[in-house]
């Protein structure tokens, strides 16, 4: 399928590795030129080397903290203009909510709602007036099912749905379209990082914490990066400016409901 984004520019937020890598991939693969961001230089600059590689499309990669304003501001300078904003952002650690304290929880907000928000605020305005933009928003299948530990970062991207539901029914008549994508377990370091903590804390291997987890996915296997990064690769296509304010669980069909 012919995305018709070649040429377009791209930012994709915490793209050195795991489901942000496979998003910018995928639309580096469709033609675009595309902004990757992480905070390790190396890992970072190898990444892009790859994506470069394997793509012949134009990548640069911009080192920056995005739960920063400098850091936004970086990202934002390193292209003319936005066509494509992928937010994506490291949920907090698993754990307890009684040991979320403030400023966990403010971390929190400002990783996984504010900054993500903010990215929108600053390249809006722009694909209005180029009518013309696709925001893809990497939240989390939690929003749907809370996980336990994982309550913070539940509710901060859900803030994030809910405070940019109106801004996309806003901006949907200029060909500008907000969804968000909901990925369930997927096999990436965050998968091996929370099973690794599930397996100390509760003295088992983490092969049969893992085993568990599969057993509960009707799929009865983890979601690979590269399925994720052609749906992204999609909602940010010239064919999905239909679909706004959605919100697309990728779960192996965990999820118990019909909607």
């Amino acid at each position: 399928m012919n995305l018709n984004i070649a040429d377009r520019t791209a930012i994709v937020c915490a793209s050195s590795r795991g489901l942000g890598r496979a998003c910018a991939l995928e639309l580096a693969r469709a033609g675009a030129r595309v902004v990757i961001n992480g905070r390790d230089p190396d890992k970072l600059e190898a990444t892009a080397a790859a994506i470069r590689q394997e793509t012949g499309a134009e990548v640069i990669a911009v080192a920056a903290d995005l739960s920063t304003e400098a850091g936004r501001t970086a990202i934002l300078a390193a292209m003319p203009h936005v066509d494509i904003l992928v937010n994506n952002n490291g949920g907090p650690p698993a754990r307890d909510f009684r040991m979320v304290d403030r400023d966990a929880m403010l971390a929190g907000l400002e990783a996984n709602m504010i900054a993500p928000a903010m990215l929108v605020r600053a390249v809006i305005d722009g694909m209005v007036d180029r009518r013309f933009g696709r925001i893809v928003n990497i939240t989390s299948g939690s929003v749907k099912m809370p996980l336990a530990g994982l309550d913070l970062s539940s509710g901060a991207r859900a803030g994030l749905t809910g405070y940019l539901a109106g801004v996309a029914r806003s901006v949907a008549h200029a060909n500008v379209t907000i969804n968000y994508l909901l990925p369930g377990s997927f096999d990436t370091d965050r998968i091996t990082s929370l099973v690794a903590g599930q397996a100390k804390a509760s003295g088992r291997p983490a092969a049969d914490i893992l085993a568990d987890r599969l057993a509960t996915i009707p799929a009865k296997r983890l979601g690979t990066p590269a399925e994720f990064g052609a749906a992204c690769a999609f909602l940010c296509s010239d064919m999905a400016g239909y679909i706004t304010g959605q919100s697309l669980l990728i779960d192996g069909g965990i999820f118990p409901g019909i909607m």
